[in-house]
């Protein structure tokens, strides 16, 4: 996407042409694949319990199936970028949408955990086709300032809506649907697009594309999956040494990765963009933002079923006002930063953010359902204002030439931080579970070793056993996974401080 020459990628001026009626229903039509994706990062949440009955996944492999998907979607998405550079930006959403949707409905059918996670890894191939292509697109279309950047604040909006309805998606499905519905709903979504996008959105390609750098795409996933994969090589196996060495894969890769960026006459990624420390402290806030709304969808929704017992429907309500709060805060965020600066405010909305973790850590092992709402309210209003600030820093902190680049180092934060939530506090909450956990005497070797992978495998255990066992087995493992969460919560309030630190260092001077 850096690479970029037409529209996409011209000046924001004033007097540029307006877009009409057929440019607003067109960014109605991009926002389907964009809530699409994003609810696709989250929705498994709720499923997790079940898919954890019905497949008998390990740590490990739950892990994955939650993260395969947006960890080949973040490696993939400058690459893809610049492939639909080439050969036509609504082209590659078509081929993404079409592909997307066929593997999702075999993942909803999946027979086992193996099978599952590869439909997770090829939904996040085409899926990486599909962003940068909404974005890039958007940006051909509106050409006037005002209206550009209305519609990619529209469009981050989105973005963070989507994760947060997400498992209230999920749980309205799963009262009344098997957990593969929460794939097949890529189906009506996407269908919409296949019909109405040839005739709204006009085609956009680069004329004068570089070459594409096959080299740099390799590093590229060889930088972000290794480190990711020894994350969880921590929490669920604790092997050291294989740790060490997915890290030294990983930074090798980066480093090598850098360099030939930077001696690139036309990289797929300008690295040059991060000298700017504006743009640098708004796409590291951005990513800390999407690990902490991830992150605790990640484990809450698992402690209001597992833990409190209640149903995927009653659970997704508990998290209704939060959404709520995201969509209204997101708004009053843009209007706020017209009379104080976008740095105080994001330093703000994130702190609101660490004090919703703070309640849950407060809330000790019993933490009621009254503070986790009142904990996702807090966290959804933070994030909200703090994504939609960031997105529109990236964009404004970046030059118009690098437009195209700027976006594709936003989208890969997003899915980078969408790994990152569950991967290090949903991993965390693992090792802490596993650690903490104390199994009764009178379970076979087969049955500890279940219960000790995932909550969910000791729920499962303990509904196969007689009823004072199986009692003792479901209390060991509720109060290990909430010591757990509660040393999570610590860690993910600790992880906002640190992104308000940031964005008064960082965003002190930037103006929107």
């Amino acid at each position: 996407m850096s690479s970029t020459t037409d529209t996409a990628s011209a000046p924001l001026t004033d007097d540029a042409p307006r877009a009409g009626r057929r440019g607003w229903a067109a960014l109605v039509v991009l926002m389907l694949p964009t809530l699409l994706i994003s609810i696709d990062n989250t929705v498994l949440s709720f499923a997790l319990p079940t898919i954890a009955r019905d497949l008998e996944p390990s740590a490990q492999a739950q892990l994955w199936i939650v993260d395969a998907y947006p960890l080949v979607l973040a490696g993939l998405l400058v690459a893809m970028g610049n492939f639909g550079d080439r050969v036509g930006r609504r082209r590659m959403l078509l081929i993404g949408s079409s592909g997307f949707a066929v593997i999702s409905v075999l993942a909803a059918f999946a027979p086992n955990a193996e099978l599952l996670i590869a439909g997770r890894v090829l939904m996040g191939f085409f899926g990486a086709m599909i962003m940068p292509s909404t974005l890039s697109l958007l940006r051909s279309i509106f050409l006037h300032r005002a209206q550009r950047r209305l519609a990619i604040a529209i469009w981050a909006t989105g973005f963070s809506l989507g994760s947060a309805i997400g498992p209230m998606v999920g749980g309205l499905l799963l009262q009344h649907f098997f957990w593969g519905s929460v794939f097949l709903i890529a189906v009506p979504v996407l269908l919409p697009l296949l019909v109405l996008a040839p005739i709204l959105v006009p085609e956009s390609r680069d004329p004068k594309p570089g070459p594409v750098d096959v080299i740099a795409i390799v590093l590229s996933v060889l930088t972000v999956a290794p480190i990711v994969g020894a994350v969880k090589t921590l929490a669920t196996q604790g092997a050291l040494w294989l740790v060490a060495v997915l890290v030294l894969v990983g930074v090798v890769s980066g480093v090598l990765l850098v360099r030939r960026l930077l001696g690139s006459p036309t990289p797929m990624l300008d690295v040059r963009l991060f000298r700017r420390g504006a743009f640098s402290g708004a796409i590291l806030i951005n990513l800390a933002s999407v690990i902490a709304l991830v992150g605790l969808i990640f484990f809450v929704t698992q402690h209001l079923q597992l833990v409190v017992g209640l149903d995927a429907f009653t659970s997704a309500l508990v998290l209704g006002p939060g959404v709520l709060a995201l969509i209204v805060f997101s708004f009053v965020a843009v209007r706020l930063v017209k009379r104080v600066r976008p740095g105080y405010v994001i330093a703000g909305s994130v702190l609101a953010a660490g004090l919703g973790y703070l309640t849950l850590g407060l809330g000790g092992s019993g933490v009621s359902v009254t503070q986790i709402l009142i904990a996702f309210v807090l966290v959804g209003a933070g994030i909200g204002a703090a994504e939609t600030l960031s997105n529109d820093l990236v964009i404004a902190n970046a030059p118009a030439d690098k437009a195209g680049a700027a976006a594709g180092v936003s989208e890969t934060a997003y899915e980078l931080g969408a790994v990152l939530g569950t991967t290090i506090l949903g991993g965390l909450v693992t090792a802490l579970y596993r650690a903490e956990l104390h199994l009764p005497d009178g379970l076979s070797a087969a049955q500890a070793g279940s219960a000790r992978e995932t909550l969910g495998g000791a729920i499962h255990v303990a509904e196969g056993l007689p009823a004072e066992l199986g009692d003792a087995v479901r209390e060991a493992a509720r109060s290990a996974f909430d010591l757990g969460v509660v040393s999570t919560a610590y860690a993910g309030a600790a992880l906002m401080v640190v992104a308000a630190t940031l964005a008064l260092v960082t965003l002190r001077r930037a103006r929107a």
